[in-house]
Order: C-alpha cells, then structure tokens, then sequence
C-alpha cells in the first residue's frame, strides 16, 4: 500500500467512526443536530442570513456505509452557510490592489490559507457580489483543475466564483469537515467530470450527505488523524527514497560492473595467460609491419603515461597504454542525407551509432551510391567506431563495435580504431565506462555542439589485461549486464 492509499484508508476509518472509539458521555449527534437547526433557526430569525429552501430526506442508498448509533447522517447545507464568490471586473483596475484579500482557486493548498497574492479594494468588493468569508471558512474548488482542493482561512477573505466557502454553525468543528471533504476527493472529481470545464457546484456540494459524530468525538478523529499524517508522511518520504533507488539501482550497478571489469576486479588473473606487456609487444610489432606494409601511417609519438594519469591500481599483469599506441585512429569523410539511398552499398552515418546501433551492429540501416562508396574510408569487421561530434560531452566519442562481415563505408563526423590487435567489446567497455567517459568530457570542446579530435583520443590512458583475460571479462559483463536491464524493465 503507497502513501496516498494508506491515507485515504485513514481518512475512510475516520468517517466511518472506526478511527476512534465513541464514548457514552459524549451525547449524540442527534442531540447536536438539533443544537445545530436551533442555531440556525436563531441567525434567519436574527436576520443574519437568509432561510434556505429545504434539503431532502436522506434515503438509504445515500448512505454507503454503516455508522455507530451515536452518528447521525446530514447533508452538508444543513451544517453551515456555503457561499461562492465573484470576480470585480476586470476592466476596471481600480477595483484590484486593496487591502481585502481575494483568493482564487489555485492559492487553495490543503492547509491553512494564512496570505492569497491578490487582494481587492472596497469598491471592487462593492461592484461585485463577492463576500467577505470570516477565519475558519473551509473553502473547496469547484471547477478545472483545482476541482476538490480545498483549505481554511486564517485571514478574512474573499474568493472567486471558482470557490465555495462554508462558515459553519456551532457544533461542527472546521476540521473534522475538512477532513471528510479531502476523504472524498475523488467523488467530487467524478461528479465533476464529463464536460468540457470539470465542474462541481455549490447545490451537490450542501447536497452531499455526510456521517456528523458528537462533537468532543469530531476534535477526538481530528487529533488522532493529526497524529498519524506524520507518519504517513515519513512513510511517503522513504517509499519516494526506496523508488528513487530502484529506478538508480540498474544504471548504477552497470557502472560498478564496468569499472569492476577495467580495475581487473571482475574476474581472476591466470599466469598462465601471460601479461599485457606480452600482448603489447605483439601489436607494436604488428603495427611497424604495417607501416613497413604502407597499410597505415607512423603517428606522431605520444608521451609516457604518468602516474597521476592513472586514475586506479591495476594487477601487476596488466598494463597502462595510450590509445593512439595500440592501433590506428581514422577519420571518416561525409555521406550527406542525400546521398543516401534505399538500395545500394552499406554505409554508416555518426548519428546512427547512438540512435540506432549503440554498443555494437553487424547490419546497417543506410546505403549509398557506388560512386560515394568508392570514396568514402571504409569499416571492417572488429573496427570500433566513435562520434566526433555531439550535443553534450556526455555521449560524445561512445564506442560502437561493427561485428559483421560485410565492408562498409563511414560517414564523417565519426572516426574508426581499427588494427588495435584485441577484443573490441573489451575496449568499448573501458571507453564507454565512467572512466572513459569521463576522459573524453574532460577532452571535448564546445558548448552546444561538443568536439573532440583523433589528437586527444589518442591521448586516453586504457587499462589492458591480456587477451584471454580480456575475453573472460567480456563473457562475466555479457552474463551480468542483462541482469541489470531486467531490473530496469521489472523495478
């Protein structure tokens, strides 16, 4: 049960007469009833309001609910003087800006009304068939969507046509009437309901049938309500709390997997598998032969990694390398949008990677020309692509692993780390962690639109254990992490 249920579960015992136990000398509220049309009877005698036509009999489907004996079952017209207000016209400024409190529907907060933000003056208040409602007036929404809102003045006030207002007679107390009309809320909403302008008026209101208790017991459910709304409030609060986790909780764990996974924390090291140094050995010889080949290009040298470079320790077999020290960065060229076509060569747009693909692809979803094929770099198989642009630095340069077999061709704005020699997905991981973002945040440039170069991608620090170790990592992260999307989907 959420809050709002176990409040109006309260709210619902209050007025059945089940929140508190009724007590013998407290009278009853026949005897109250009548005190009440004597007090009435005396102000239309004393000509301080006027007699109103008769309510009717209440018949027994208008009462949803069994009350204790001593209860008595009226309509709300019979407790009190409802009025609603009025508002002076509008094209005569004069009539705003007094010292006479006006108060709309909307200052209306479930509470006490100490201060409304417009007021008017006496001649407004004289041109207009408004009234001065005194302190204590329980006042209730009746039209859009403020409809049932209600609140107690603790300042004399008037009000617009939107707000009825209810100075009550002796022997109800303000509150316990409050209290019964936020109880039933929803009602007036579906009474409401149904138009263009939802709407409740001042006849269903003195309609509504209401369970009137003695009235030492209506201040007795009022204290005992006002104890426990604390409660519930606090409940609500760590309810609010415990969701807030639940919906965090997936997301977060992602993270610490990920940042598990590139501190060598996720799963064991082996001897056996040798070591990083090992590894990169192997991929420095290949990328001379490369250059040696002509298949790609000497890059400017890159300075040692320092220590304050290293944001976290790492096993004694792995080690710390620049990105632009394993493989080679490579810019895309532009596919415009009108160069693409239905039917044709594959290619890939940078806006696709995060849109469409997110961390890895095999199929495309855009195609082109030969002629723009021909011309434009092309993507294979294990090459990891990232965005050069972005609107925040957040998702910029995210890693995105093309897997199929099929050449591609790449757009601009987008670059491709290719002959890299290791496990893709184990790279994008460490790119796409909160450590790799947040290297990347911290290179790109730009407000609005965010850049980033090849230049300080090149620069990232990456944590690399040995190859096997890095295809263990990949399968622990590819067994754990739909276990975090499953309670992203099932909070």
């Amino acid at each position: 049960m959420n809050a709002q249920d176990l409040k109006s579960s309260i709210l619902q015992r209050a007025i059945e007469g089940k929140l508190v136990p009724q007590r013998q000398e407290e009278g009853t509220a026949k005897e109250l009833l009548a005190e009440i049309r004597a007090e009435k009877a005396r102000l239309i005698k004393e000509k301080k309001i006027k007699k109103s036509k008769p309510l009717p009999e209440i018949t027994d489907e208008e009462k949803p609910f069994d009350i204790p004996d001593s209860w008595e079952w009226v309509r709300l017209g019979e407790l009190g003087e409802w009025c609603s207000g009025a508002t002076p016209s509008r094209q005569h400024p004069e009539y705003f800006g007094g010292n006479i409190p006006w108060l709309k529907t909307g200052d209306l907060n479930d509470g006490y009304i100490k201060k409304v933000p417009e007021s008017i003056t006496n001649e407004g208040f004289q041109h207009s068939s408004t009234k001065i409602n005194p302190i204590g007036s329980v006042l209730i929404a009746m039209y859009g969507a403020t409809i049932g809102r209600l609140g107690i003045l603790q300042i004399p006030a008037t009000t617009n046509q939107a707000c009825c207002a209810c100075e009550l007679f002796y022997g109800t107390y303000n509150k316990y009437l409050f209290y019964f009309l936020l109880a039933n809320r929803k009602n007036f909403i579906k009474q409401g309901a149904g138009g263009a302008q939802p709407n409740i008026s001042k006849a269903k209101i003195i309609d509504t049938t209401m369970p009137l208790p003695p009235m030492e017991e209506q201040h007795r459910i009022v204290a005992k309500i006002e104890e426990l709304l604390p409660d519930i409030d606090a409940y609500d609060k760590a309810q609010t709390e415990l969701r807030t986790i639940e919906q965090r909780f997936p997301n977060a764990m992602k993270k610490s997997l990920l940042q598990y996974a590139i501190e060598g924390k996720l799963v064991p090291q082996r001897k056996e598998e040798g070591t990083a140094k090992d590894l990169l050995t192997a991929i420095r010889a290949e990328k001379a032969q490369l250059i040696k080949e002509k298949k790609i290009k000497r890059s400017k040298p890159l300075p040692a990694i320092t220590d304050d470079e290293k944001p976290f320790d790492i096993p004694d077999s792995w080690e710390w390398v620049r990105l632009g020290n394993v493989g080679t960065l490579v810019r895309g060229s532009g596919i415009k949008r009108s160069e693409t076509t239905l039917e044709g060569k594959p290619c890939v747009r940078y806006g696709e990677l995060y849109t469409t693909y997110h961390t890895r692809f095999s199929v495309v979803v855009s195609h082109t020309s030969d002629e723009v094929f021909d011309k434009s770099k092309k993507v294979h198989k294990n090459d990891i692509l990232m965005s050069l642009t972005g609107e925040n630095k957040w998702d910029i340069a995210l890693a995105v692993v093309y897997e199929g077999e099929e050449e591609i061709a790449m757009g601009g704005d987008m670059t491709k780390w290719t002959y890299h020699g290791m496990n893709p997905i184990y790279l994008t991981m460490v790119l796409n962690s909160t450590y790799g973002i947040s290297c990347k945040r911290n290179m790109a440039t730009g407000d609005i639109i965010v850049h980033i170069s090849n230049s300080k991608l090149s620069e990232i620090a990456l944590p690399i254990p040995p190859l096997a170790e890095q295809h263990r990592i990949v399968a622990k992260l590819e067994e754990l992490l739909p276990l975090c999307q499953q309670l992203a989907a099932n909070p």
